[in-house]
């Protein structure tokens, strides 16, 4: 499998068979996405402009944008309720994590969440290899909460999302909270590729990279 981060909450997953992007993003924001981004699948977390361009993929993928149970090309994705901030959705609306398995892999994809997790969420989390987190704050939790919701899930790798980078016109956190908060970022790479038997065996790995 490799995994891409196109900016913001926008991932390229491609597997041997299927391609899942999550959360594609408008132009409006400063970024921009690859001009031929083609998916199977496309999840979306919430239906702000910065997360919900599906029009922006390519190869009529089938669209995930709400809870519930999805089985699609054998890939099994579960979308479980959450909110976009502390006060029950009251701010700024409903979120949905997504959590992905594919290639015996489990990946989650926490969107823009915006408190910690209820022990039910948690629950339903359980053994996650993958982890994207928003750690960018202001609009999503930030990079204390982050390390929070990730003690709670206890991830194999954990891949921050949705911070602040060059060109990106939105006001969030840069990267530099997060790292200092776990202490433990690495030098990024374009992409990481990886499988079930690669998965770091004791210690959480994180991994950031470069905007593709």
């Amino acid at each position: 499998m490799e995994i891409s981060w196109l900016g913001q909450s926008c991932f390229q997953i491609k597997g041997e068979k299927v391609t899942i992007v999550t959360d594609p993003f408008d132009p409006s924001i400063g970024l921009k996405l690859p001009k031929k981004l083609e998916a199977n699948i496309v999840t979306v977390s919430h239906n702000h402009f910065d997360h919900n361009n599906i029009k922006a993929v390519s190869g009529n993928p089938f669209v995930i944008d709400g809870p519930g149970e999805y089985e699609v090309a054998g890939i099994n994705i579960y979308g479980i309720k959450s909110f976009h901030d502390e006060q029950n959705g009251a701010l700024r609306g409903p979120n949905t994590i997504y959590l992905i398995e594919a290639e015996d892999l489990k990946i989650c994809h926490l969107g823009d969440l915006g408190h910690l997790l209820p022990d039910e969420t948690v629950e339903e989390l359980e053994d996650v290899d993958i982890l994207m987190v928003p750690c960018g704050g202001i609009y999503t939790i930030d990079a204390e909460a982050a390390q929070k919701v990730i003690n709670q899930i206890d991830p194999r790798i954990i891949i921050p999302m949705h911070y602040k980078i060059e060109g990106l016109n939105i006001n969030l956190d840069p990267l530099d909270k997060f790292c200092h908060e776990l202490g433990i970022c690495k030098k990024p790479q374009d992409k990481l590729v990886i499988k079930k038997s690669r998965l770091p065996a004791e210690e959480s790995e994180v991994i950031i990279l470069n905007k593709k």
